[in-house]
């Protein structure tokens, strides 16, 4: 006698807590053993990378710190910064702190601003990777027995195999689809009906988009939960995701340096910012001016030490996120991370004023008769600089409907931001489409 699959629940309601068997060891810690595991944890790793990574051994003896000068979690706080730069004046292997006969994978960040940074992992990495991306698909309603399309690339990029093996380690079914080809990712969403998509939002709404001119309704779709990251994304853009495809969209953070994706997750049940799990990752928030360590709940730049990674130990790393941290709350141990709204590098500084791609992106979302797909420029004219956004139609939006929407964005860029900008509205579909992290900023300035 044949027996008809079950899918297996789906993501909690909101305000439903994970039921206590999925979750893990380090999840079950109050803060006070937290911090103790922390301190264990984070005196190794000093160790590790003072004796076996030169880089490290000459900053510290720069610094007049030693590993054994690490007596409380507030000390770390005396030890230098570790910054892409370093990463890179070491390429390719010098942050290595194990033999290469030791590494069992190498990622490595795009390079497109300069040489990529490099980044290994030793077996138990592996597994610790594997272990913190399941334990994000199980804060963001994933189950075992669940299918997740996973549309981050593959390759060099940490996204598509962190999600890869995580997705496998929570017991999910793993549907490899990569960036790219996006009729035929339609295609493959409607025939394996998978009840989880990893993407960055910005594809998600590329696939949106082929959805509907496709004439398929996306709310129609097996999709029940997106799990997005590896860009910031605002809140409005999370209310497009959700009406348009009837989802729950949560964000997951990371970056190749600290391990991938996987350092933190923002849990379905209460949408309220992203759960570092700081068993493996301790977080800090500095001024990023004056380097100075600023108090929970001030917003400034995020660091990462990691506290159990082998072939790469990374000290108080320099992410460029901007953030705050805030206690934890559906998981009381760990604390949260506000959702990114920027990066320092990436912030636009235009006649004085500091501009992120974020802000427009909120103010393009809010408004009628134009598409989530836009791009800034920053050109000269004379010797001003001049930002101009060019943003896509909706289908169907007639003449008047378009003007009122440039008017409407260059308003509310002007009243809400503190600049005067150009605004076109574009013809439908005449914006490069990303298939991985998007490029929103184009500086065409003379350097």
């Amino acid at each position: 006698m044949s027996v008809e699959p079950t899918t297996p629940a789906l993501a909690p309601h909101l305000g439903e807590p994970l039921p206590a068997d999925l979750l893990d060891g380090g999840e079950l810690l109050d803060r006070d053993e937290l911090r103790e595991l922390q301190l264990t944890r984070l005196q190794w790793t000093l160790r590790h990378a003072y004796d076996n990574v030169e880089l490290y051994r000459r900053k510290f003896d720069a610094a007049g710190v030693t590993p054994d000068d690490c007596r409380s979690l507030d000390d770390l706080a005396r030890y230098p910064f570790t910054t892409k730069a370093d990463l890179r004046d070491t390429y390719p292997f010098g942050m290595f702190a194990v033999p290469m006969d030791q590494v069992r994978r190498i990622h490595a960040s795009s390079g497109t601003t300069g040489k990529p940074t490099v980044v290994g992992y030793t077996e138990d990495d592996l597994s610790m990777w594997a272990d913190v991306v399941a334990r994000s698909i199980r804060a963001a309603g994933g189950r075992p027995g669940h299918k997740v399309h996973i549309s981050y690339g593959y390759g060099l990029f940490t996204g598509g195999l962190g999600a890869h093996y995580g997705a496998e380690r929570a017991g999910c079914t793993v549907i490899p689809a990569s960036g790219g080809m996006t009729a035929r990712q339609v295609q493959i969403i409607q025939d394996f009906r998978p009840e989880i998509i990893m993407v960055t939002p910005s594809y998600m709404l590329t696939l949106l988009d082929e959805f509907e001119r496709q004439g398929i309704d996306p709310r129609s779709t097996s999709l029940r939960v997106g799990i997005f990251g590896a860009e910031p994304w605002t809140e409005a853009m999370r209310s497009e995701i959700e009406e348009r495809l009837d989802i729950h969209a949560v964000d997951i953070y990371g970056l190749s340096e600290v391990i991938g994706p996987g350092v933190a997750q923002e849990c379905v049940e209460t949408k309220d910012g992203l759960h570092i799990w700081e068993d493996h990752f301790y977080p800090e928030v500095i001024d990023p001016v004056t380097d100075e360590l600023l108090p929970q709940g001030e917003s400034g730049e995020l660091v990462f030490t990691s506290l159990t990674k082998q072939a790469l130990p990374i000290i108080r790393y320099r992410t460029r996120d901007l953030t705050r941290l805030l206690p934890g709350t559906a998981r009381p141990a760990f604390r949260r991370m506000e959702k990114v709204t920027g990066r320092s590098d990436d912030m636009i500084i235009l006649r004085g004023v500091n501009v992120f791609p974020t802000q427009i992106e909120e103010i393009v979302l809010r408004t009628p008769g134009v598409a989530p797909h836009f791009q800034v420029q920053i050109t000269q004219r004379g010797r001003m600089d001049h930002m101009s956004v060019a943003v896509e139609a909706r289908p169907g939006a007639a003449p008047e409907q378009r003007a009122a929407a440039a008017a409407a964005i260059a308003k509310g860029v002007k009243d809400g931001v503190g600049v005067s900008v150009e605004v076109t509205v574009v013809e439908p579909d005449t914006i490069e489409r990303s298939v991985g992290k998007i490029r929103r900023v184009r500086d065409l300035r003379a350097t």
